[in-house]
């Protein structure tokens, strides 16, 4: 349990800018256009000796019912509820608007402290609404600039007694201070639109993301702590992923760049594919750039139940997949409806089965008889000279992804082919279906040419 602090305030006023600030990253997109942020992301943040868990909101707008806005405001109010105190954030350039002073009086109806932070007070700028922010009400109230670090002293000085108080009430309990969990980091991206976000409420249990049927609701990359089965888990919601040349938006971009370093952080990556629609070349792609990253894959075929044809949409799918990678042979594919919660026990045992093989270690000893055995089969080709090319024997170099080194004399005479030749037979000798598997060959120093010189 950790003291919790949520960032709230209209559009455009600096939220995701003083998230950055606290929680020394960059990964909150920042733009200047309002409403880039729409769902609530966590993150761990700081501020000298003070360590705290931080959450940055969408933009607090009055929304009718049953609109995107609407479902962003209830993200917000969620927050809210789960912080400890509420960082409320104005714009101090523009002034006090009538949305500001609307969600003053709706924090004011709230048991929750509120820090009132008027942003944008580089130099003497917004000196006139610091002034008149008084009026909203709050008596604790700081000018900062998030964006060039000013007024973080100050915000130190007003945030440092409910932290006090909050560790004097839960003194018998246990505070995480910036300690890292040991988790598994389970990514989940996919094209626009293929449920995505869908799936991680399911497993939650609760609308943690903005879902609906609008297409790239998701920006930001959202992390989220879970347990499975004993398992701490870290699941990442993700943007959806269009091809590069239809990607023109700035926003879009940014939410694309996000995305690809939560592959690339990622352990075990979940690629889902909406199985209504013929496999795309971008589904195609996302997993060349899963494997490329060295990442363990699952595949999860949603909205499995308005399939028709489940049986020539499954083959179709894994042949498209295996054909352009054929690394990939043996993958791990799921069949499953997030909206209706179907099979999601069996896409998280995928997931961690497949963590598992990601992270095997083989001993030299039986590498080396898997190696006899190969060579035997399959012997390596004549050299140039027409000498035979020797690999003198394997050993693996690290895990996560499993990479092996194989010592010969001649590396640049053994052909691709044949090391794809080698990949394939150590998967099916081992059985490592479809995670990422790096062969590397290495030099051994020929004793008779030494004598030779």
């Amino acid at each position: 349990m950790t003291f919790t602090v949520a960032i709230i305030g209209r559009p455009n006023v600096g939220k995701s800018t003083l998230f950055n600030r606290l929680t020394g990253t960059r990964h909150a997109i920042v733009d200047d256009r309002p409403g880039v942020t729409r769902d609530r992301r966590e993150g761990k943040g700081r501020i000298g000796p003070l360590h705290f868990d931080i959450i940055d909101t969408a933009g607090m707008e009055k929304a009718s019912s049953e609109t995107m806005e609407a479902r962003m405001l209830q993200q917000t109010e969620m927050a809210v509820m789960q912080a400890d105190v509420a960082l409320m954030v104005i714009d101090g350039r523009v002034g006090i608007l009538p949305d500001d002073i609307y969600f003053a009086n709706y924090l004011r109806k709230k048991d929750k402290p509120v820090i009132l932070a008027v942003n944008k007070c580089e130099g003497r700028q917004g000196s006139d609404t610091t002034n008149e922010a008084y009026k909203l009400g709050f008596k604790n109230q700081v000018s900062i600039s998030a964006e060039h670090g000013e007024g973080m002293v100050d915000l130190y000085d007003v945030l440092a007694p409910f932290y006090e108080a909050y560790m004097h009430e839960n003194e018998h309990l246990e505070i995480e201070e910036g300690g890292k969990d040991k988790h598994i980091q389970i990514a989940i991206v996919g094209r626009p639109n293929a449920g995505k976000s869908t799936l991680l409420n399911r497993l939650l249990q609760q609308e943690r993301v903005l879902t609906g049927p609008e297409a790239g609701l998701t920006r930001d990359s959202i992390a989220i702590d879970w347990e499975y089965q004993g398992q701490q888990i870290r699941l990442i919601d993700t943007a959806g992923m269009r091809k590069k040349s239809n990607v023109s938006n700035k926003l879009e971009k940014l939410a694309v760049e996000d995305a690809t370093r939560a592959i690339r952080y990622a352990h075990v990556v979940i690629l889902m594919i909406d199985a209504t629609i013929p496999l795309e070349s971008q589904d195609i792609t996302i997993a060349g750039m899963v494997i490329h990253e060295g990442r363990a894959l699952v595949i999860a075929l949603n909205k499995w139940d308005l399939v028709e044809d489940k049986q020539a949409t499954s083959m179709s799918i894994r042949e498209g997949i295996e054909h352009e990678y054929p690394q990939l042979k043996g993958m791990k594919i799921v069949n499953l409806s997030a909206l209706h919660g179907n099979n999601l026990d069996k896409v998280m045992d995928a997931a961690l089965a497949s963590y598992h093989l990601w992270c095997s270690y083989i001993s030299t000893s039986k590498l080396n008889e898997w190696l006899a055995l190969a060579t035997e089969q399959h012997p390596l080709p004549l050299s140039k000279s027409g000498k035979r090319v020797r690999i003198k024997y394997v050993t693996q170099h690290k895990r996560r992804p499993p990479t092996f080194l194989l010592f010969t004399t001649r590396p640049d005479e053994i052909q691709d082919s044949y090391m794809r030749y080698l990949m394939n037979h150590l998967r099916d000798y081992f059985e490592l279906p479809g995670v990422p598997v790096r062969l590397i060959l290495r030099k051994t120093e020929n004793p008779y040419e030494k004598k030779k010189k």
